[in-house]
């Protein structure tokens, strides 16, 4: 394929991040699964261009077709956005979860599966705040409502269980981080069988809300994993050149009875220019067969 042939074809130049030349070759039963922060909609014309939807809509739609996950948790997507992600994922995929407002409109954390390989069991949206069960409640100083997504899965192939939580913590309050990483360690620990908790945390390495989230029963994916395929770039990359200084502010935590196979970064640019502000958090998971 010439040069030119590939910049018209986006999704050419991206390629999977688990390809099964690595050393720990893909299997069936492997899961793919993986946290974005796609980053807000902006279009406004004096906004810089780089960072306009409309310019960043088909980079997000290539990685995606080009590698789909069978789970993906997104934070900040609007109604639209996640529209485009469930189009470009494919016919078979469906989400969970809706805006963070009272009305259930604005930006959410939804998460997509492909329903071909995954059955939903069930599935919630909480506030993190004092009430939970309040839609658009706030608490503990964050301006904005922010939410938690939880969905419980049976895998059609092994037959195991899975519930996931995705989340994107406030950037503005650390009462707020704090208060919301203990809301969700307590519903990790009310879930049963193998629980995946993900999100874009706006804390790093070592940082409060991080170690009241991996208090209990959770770990690290990336420090859980078999095997790991790029540096650990920082997530929040800001169309900047992947670097490794400050660490990651999103993370993907696993109860200690998954399995991580392969963990990666995903800095995968598309014509050059980053499809979001955020890297990707992807992993493969190995999830024990249902023998109940």
């Amino acid at each position: 394929m010439s040069a030119r042939s590939a910049t018209m074809d986006p999704d050419a130049a991206v390629r999977p991040l688990f390809p099964a030349s690595t050393s720990t070759a893909t299997t069936a039963t492997d899961l793919h699964v993986a946290s974005w922060n796609i980053r807000r909609r902006i279009d406004g014309p004096t906004w810089p261009p780089n960072d306009r939807w409309r310019v960043r809509a088909p980079r997000v739609a290539a990685v995606l077709r080009a590698d789909p996950p069978a789970i993906l948790g997104t934070q900040e997507a609007m109604p639209d956005q996640a529209d485009l992600v469930r189009r470009a994922l494919g016919d078979s995929y469906r989400f969970a979860g809706h805006g963070r407002n009272a009305d259930g409109r604005g930006e959410g954390c939804p998460i997509f599966f492909d329903a071909a390989r995954l059955r939903l069991t069930g599935h919630a949206q909480l506030a993190l705040s004092e009430t939970p069960a309040v839609p658009g409640s706030t608490s503990w100083g964050n301006p904005v409502p922010r939410i938690v997504v939880r969905a419980e899965f049976r895998d059609r192939v092994t037959g195991a269980s899975l519930t996931v939580f995705n989340t994107h913590l406030d950037v503005f309050s650390a009462r707020s981080r704090l208060r919301s990483a203990w809301l969700i360690h307590d519903l990790v620990a009310e879930a049963s069988g193998p629980v995946v908790v993900m999100g874009d945390m706006n804390a790093g390495p070592g940082s409060a809300p991080l170690a009241a989230l991996l208090s209990g029963d959770l770990v690290d994916a990336w420090q859980a994993a078999d095997e790991r395929t790029t540096p650990l770039w920082d997530t929040y990359a800001g169309y900047h050149e992947p670097r490794v200084r400050r660490g990651p502010i999103d993370w993907l935590a696993v109860t200690r009875d998954v399995r991580v196979r392969r963990a990666a970064v995903d800095a995968r640019t598309v014509g050059g220019a980053a499809p979001s502000d955020h890297l990707g958090l992807h992993v493969l998971l190995a999830l024990d067969e249902e023998t109940s």
